[in-house]
């Protein structure tokens, strides 16, 4: 276990209450903050817990709370059903997820978490699995982190400064928050 007293203590305060089967900070910030806990798939009642990846950062955990506001899970669900390639992409983040928790224990359910594989329900699920994955692993989840990156204005500080950006990725963001394609990734 790499998680320290230190670490605990931070993630509590961070939740407002003592986390609970914390097995590892699977993603710092570039200031030092841990930001996503690996959890238990039990927690030490017997309780299953599925969500693999857990966000704590208040930072980040505002960000997506916004995001969810301004509609980018339906947006990103919309596409889900229009674009096969992504709903493959999505489909094996799914798969990774349940392996990778599986190898720490296997609960006998296929729920992942953030309405994988067929929908787009929980923001700070992705972005924690993106994070702790890394940029690339899947599609939705590096295209939230660029959105909280840039929307709150978070690169350096809370998500990494190399992390894609919207532009790169093609994607626009109005004054409200909604998301959208460009037609040509190199306007701007």
């Amino acid at each position: 276990m790499t998680v320290s007293q230190a670490d605990l203590d931070s993630i509590a305060e961070q939740l407002g209450r003592m986390p609970r089967g914390v097995l590892d900070i699977a993603y710092r910030t570039p200031d030092g903050a841990p930001a996503v806990v690996t959890t238990a798939p039990r927690l030490e009642d017997g309780t299953p817990f599925p969500t693999l990846y857990y966000l704590t950062e208040p930072r980040l955990t505002a960000e997506a709370s916004r995001l969810e506001v301004a509609q980018v899970m339906k947006w990103m669900e919309k596409r889900l059903g229009e674009d096969e390639d992504l709903a493959a992409d999505y489909r094996a983040a799914h798969e990774h997820f349940l392996a990778t928790r599986n190898q720490i224990e296997d609960l006998g359910t296929d729920f992942s978490g953030g309405g994988m594989p067929d929908r787009v329900k929980c923001l700070h699920v992705l972005i924690a699995y993106a994070l702790a994955e890394g940029p690339g692993h899947f599609r939705l989840g590096t295209e939230a982190v660029a959105l909280a990156a840039e929307h709150g204005d978070l690169r350096g500080t809370a998500i990494p400064t190399d992390w894609p950006t919207t532009a790169e990725l093609g994607i626009t963001v109005d004054a409200d928050g909604t998301a959208g394609f460009m037609t040509d990734p190199q306007e701007d």
